[in-house]
């Protein structure tokens, strides 16, 4: 269902001016927010970055997510000083394979994406996310152009003409020229920018988890297309692997009430026997699938950033290597525009018009696919059912869907090329 949600217009008139604590502050401790913060002072090294809110607690084998990160995401992590931590610790895809299980009139054949055929060694690394925010973290708390401020969180935001004032629930007041919105779905920051929001669901849970089995998965990403969804299997170092089943409500449901035994045997089903036995589970969770987007990226010297500018499924991987995007994105901008003033107006057109395209286009392309996997129209089935047909016979329409999946249209920002 679709829904607009109309924040509260809090700019108030310049009185007086005043001069902001800090060139930038990020409002958020995930991934996106923590590369933001590092892309802002690499990218224009003049600058003084808050980064604010209190420290994620990463619940040790608890935490089963991962992320997929392909190439340009890496490249800006390696510039950001931490790719050679995950290198060591994370595993490596250097395949995709796709699987049509959705019964339809035109069954596609099993089609495998491998990251030679664009003259890569590899698509990227499967990363935890635990991993990823303690690594940025560190890298924060040894760059002096950023102060760390995690006594309390934002409690209130107010979007001035020459400044963005943020209150911690502590009484503390931080003041910026920018302020990034890093601060979820759910974000207070957003909400100071005026900008309204489209919401939908998709009528779908995702169960996650970690689990061990039997047959090597040789660094290749394994995804079964369901009638509800994709199963998909992604690399972890030694013979393990991060779940992601999408399924209905109901079933899913059904399927996490399930003891072990019987999940290893429907999970073992679902996948066809790709992974060999199934070995030790960890625990599995439950996510509802939804999606969102701003009607614009950035406003009144506010600028967002990961899940405070788009909410995705789990399908292609574009969550978080989007939100990095957003992060190296909006560094470009205040390096060539910002001048003196990092919040200006002319950095938040550009911003603005920059994440538009890139992730207008990714929510069309995210959101289409997973429509048709889902769909009941015999058309749909048939559409994507030829489209694999073509990409397993046709080596250069294989070799662009892959490049599609891994860069924007437009040009990559700068930290993140090669």
């Amino acid at each position: 269902m679709t829904q607009d949600i109309s924040p509260v217009d809090n700019l108030t008139g310049q009185s007086r001016r005043v001069a902001p604590t800090f060139d930038a502050a990020v409002v958020g401790g995930g991934p996106a927010g923590l590369a933001a913060a590092l892309a802002l002072v690499t990218a224009a090294p003049r600058l003084r970055v808050a980064m604010i809110g209190p420290r994620v607690v990463t619940p040790g084998a608890a935490d089963t997510r991962t992320m997929a990160l392909f190439g340009p995401s890496l490249a800006l992590l390696g510039r950001l000083g931490i790719l050679p931590a995950l290198d060591a610790q994370c595993a490596t895809i250097t395949g995709i394979r796709l699987i049509d299980d959705t019964g339809g009139l035109l069954r596609a054949p099993e089609t495998l994406f491998r990251a030679h055929e664009i003259g890569l060694d590899r698509f990227g690394l499967n990363v935890p996310n635990g991993l990823l925010v303690d690594l940025l973290e560190a890298a924060i708390a040894g760059n002096p152009a950023i102060t760390r401020i995690d006594s309390a969180p934002v409690a209130h935001v107010t979007a001035h003409a020459d400044h963005v004032a943020l209150t911690l629930a502590d009484g503390e007041t931080v003041s910026a020229g920018l302020a990034v919105a890093a601060d979820g779905r759910a974000s207070i920051t957003r909400e100071a920018a005026g900008i309204t929001v489209k919401t939908w669901d998709y009528e779908q849970t995702a169960i996650v988890a970690r689990l061990a089995h039997r047959r090597p998965h040789a660094g290749i990403s394994s995804e079964v297309h369901r009638p509800h969804g994709p199963c998909t299997i992604v690399p972890l170092p030694g013979d393990l692997s991060s779940l992601v089943w999408m399924e209905r409500p109901a079933v899913a449901r059904r399927l996490l009430a399930l003891d072990d035994a019987s999940f290893r045997a429907a999970l073992e089903a679902a996948l066809h026997g790709l992974a060999g036995g199934i070995g030790t589970l960890s625990p599995r969770r439950a996510i509802p699938l939804t999606g969102m987007k701003p009607d614009h990226f950035s406003a009144r010297r506010i600028a967002l950033v990961g899940e405070a500018a788009h909410v995705f499924p789990p399908i292609g991987a574009q969550g978080l290597n989007l939100g990095l995007r957003d992060a190296a994105s909006l560094a470009d901008m205040v390096a060539e525009y910002g001048g003196s003033d990092a919040g200006c107006d002319a950095v938040m057109q550009a911003y603005d018009r920059d994440r538009q395209l890139d992730v207008g286009s990714r929510t069309l392309g995210v959101d289409l696919l997973g429509r048709s996997l889902t769909s009941t129209n015999p058309l749909a089935g048939i559409a994507r059912g030829l489209g694999l047909q073509l990409a397993h016979a046709i080596p250069a329409l294989r070799r662009t869907m892959i490049g599609a999946g891994m860069a924007p249209l437009g040009k990559l920002p700068s930290l993140m090329r090669p």
